[in-house]
């Protein structure tokens, strides 16, 4: 048995996706890499298969018709190996010293019989084009280099958010918690890291820099005009996770506390964008969400409504909205996304 898969979903992604499987190798046979080729129409798959012939012991090419980046999740999570399961976008890759310290740390938790269900390690903005480099860390929230639960966990930051990048499920928690993305749809890694939560009993933070995460094609489903003309599709996602749990039922008070602040920090993200577009149509969308919240379940929309960001997001006046964009610039500067 392998001890850490890493699923990398392909979608034309001939030009990257090789940089992705170097740094993913460090891990040597430990390590199991699923190239997830989502139906690409250029030399993604044949790449992938060349690779598997190189590689043949830790690299298996699946190819599949295309369903979107959940599609390719949802196929690596049936198909993987490992103890732990980690999703590496092709566009993206890992530093190789901290890859090799998280794998020995994953060694230890096999070696010792420790079934930790989620190891967290930082993840980092690349903006090569502006020489940017943003690192989001978890110090001073989660206990360092060693096994603790949510009772243990301090007050998170603005920037302090449990995504994707930063998280390694152990496999079979995420089989149990019958973790299924939706296919065709984008963001959907929001589901990922939000669903599985309440299933995670114990946790693990390592202080080091593992995920790099690429900003910068203009293609890419986190730029910035790309995502506003694919709000319908964050829209979606925000009422999954609403209808994913009644927060208000989950016991642990921190578990519940994050659970509120990422979903509330979601139906922030698609406000702005539905506030920039400024359209009639696009601020309709806005109290739409909202009211959609607030009729599934009015003790969530109670317990979102207290936090700082949601009040703003819901200012109907155009000062008020106009606001919200400055916020929402100034948050993008220092922060580094999209």
């Amino acid at each position: 048995m392998k001890l850490l898969t890493v699923a990398i979903p392909c979608y034309n992604s001939q030009d990257y996706m090789e940089h992705a499987v170097e740094t993913a190798l460090v891990g040597g046979e430990d390590i199991e890499i699923l190239l997830v080729d989502d139906g690409s129409t250029d030399n993604t798959a044949e790449i992938a298969d060349r690779l598997e012939k190189e590689y043949p012991t830790i690299i298996k090419a699946i190819h599949k018709e295309n369903g979107g980046h959940g599609s390719a999740v949802n196929m690596g999570l049936a198909n993987a190996a490992g103890i732990y399961y980690k999703v590496l976008d092709s566009d993206d890759w890992f530093d190789r010293e901290a890859l090799l310290k998280v794998m020995d740390i994953l060694r230890n938790f096999v070696h010792d019989g420790n079934r930790v269900d989620m190891l967290l390690a930082n993840y980092v903005y690349e903006k090569p084009s502006l020489h940017k480099h943003k690192a989001i860390r978890y110090d001073g929230v989660f206990p360092e280099n060693e096994v603790f639960s949510w009772n243990e966990v301090k007050r998170f930051k603005m920037s302090q958010n449990i995504l994707m990048h930063s998280v390694i499920y152990r496999t079979k928690m995420l089989r149990d918690c019958n973790l299924e993305l939706p296919e065709h749809t984008f963001y959907v890694d929001n589901i990922f890291v939000y669903n599985p939560l309440p299933f995670v009993k114990s946790m693990y933070y390592v202080n080091v820099d593992l995920y790099r995460y690429f900003i910068g094609r203009e293609d890419q489903s986190v730029n910035e005009k790309v995502m506003m003309g694919r709000i319908d599709q964050q829209i979606k996602v925000n009422k999954l996770m609403i209808d994913a749990y009644d927060l208000t039922k989950i016991r642990n008070k921190k578990l519940r506390n994050y659970m509120v602040k990422y979903l509330t920090m979601m139906m922030t993200v698609s406000s702005v964008f539905l506030i920039k577009e400024g359209t009639e149509e696009s601020l309709a969308k806005r109290e739409e969400l909202w009211e959609y919240l607030k009729l599934q379940n009015k003790g969530m929309f109670r317990m979102v409504n207290k936090m700082a960001l949601s009040k703003p997001m819901q200012i109907r006046n155009r000062a008020g909205r106009k606001m919200v964009v400055w916020g929402y610039s100034l948050s993008q500067k220092i922060y580094g996304f999209n």
